[in-house]
């Protein structure tokens, strides 16, 4: 895949045109994640750091339905956990979480967490997953295990080690919780988020089978190349946010 041109993420001749892009990325990811069925109550949070304010971040409000969320929903909050625009209240987990993962990791403008079905099925064997398929050698090497699961993150320490477990990956297994995805962009984040649960619900159905035959790990490392860099993950996003906008226009509002 390498060999084939992509596109590559805009450029802007401002922060405004920067942060309107960004908030509509946002917001058709929330969309995206309703349909996927990765909503559970008021669980999950997507966030993308502002543009001009590298210190705080776009975020869902507590407690609306992902399949509700429009650009003029979402909130900026800061790394006090303070709402700075928006009157909506914010998720103490999502600040407790994200914070820390964006201070920790300045190329990381985007995380994605979310209790989906089978992300939270996965993380209960507390095991990383193994290069079965094609998609999951996108986490081949590059996605970690936090093995403490002590409960609702709501104490930025625990963020800070969740952070640190992550370290430069573009993942991590929540044990007993679920997924975390990062990327240079929302684009990114949410479509590492979408496969990493589909392979979850792949090596869960395979292993439920028989015994999976797992790609020999020179060939996951090429294939990792081929498909795990930040602009095949961005790319393979751009269909998804064609088809939600044009089904669901509303999300830009």
């Amino acid at each position: 895949m390498s060999d084939l041109k992509f596109p590559t993420p805009p450029t802007f001749n401002n922060v405004e045109d920067e942060r309107c892009h960004r908030q509509q990325r946002l917001a058709a990811a929330f969309r995206l994640f309703a349909r996927y069925g990765f909503d559970e109550g008021v669980a999950g949070h997507i966030t993308v750091r502002d543009p001009e304010w590298p210190d705080c971040f776009w975020v869902n409000p507590f407690g609306m339905y992902f399949g509700h969320i429009r650009v003029s929903d979402l909130l900026l909050v800061n790394h006090k956990g303070e709402v700075v625009k928006g009157d909506k209240p914010v998720n103490a987990a999502a600040f407790a979480i994200h914070a820390q993962i964006h201070q920790a990791r300045p190329d990381a403008n985007a995380a994605a967490h979310a209790h989906s079905l089978h992300g939270k099925s996965w993380s209960t064997l507390g095991r990383l997953l193994d290069p079965l398929t094609q998609d999951a050698c996108a986490f081949y090497q590059d996605h970690a295990l936090f093995d403490d699961y002590t409960g609702v993150v709501l104490d930025p320490d625990e963020g800070k080690r969740i952070a640190a477990t992550l370290g430069d990956k573009k993942a991590v297994i929540l044990r007993n919780h679920g997924l975390l995805t990062v990327g240079h962009t929302v684009d990114e984040a949410a479509w590492w988020f979408i496969t990493m649960d589909r392979s979850c619900q792949a090596q869960l159905m395979a292993e439920a089978t028989g015994k999976p035959v797992l790609i020999e790990p020179e060939t996951a490392s090429l294939t990792y190349s081929q498909i795990g860099s930040h602009r095949i993950g961005w790319f393979s996003f751009q269909s998804l946010y064609d088809k939600i906008v044009r089904q669901e226009p509303d999300l830009l509002e």
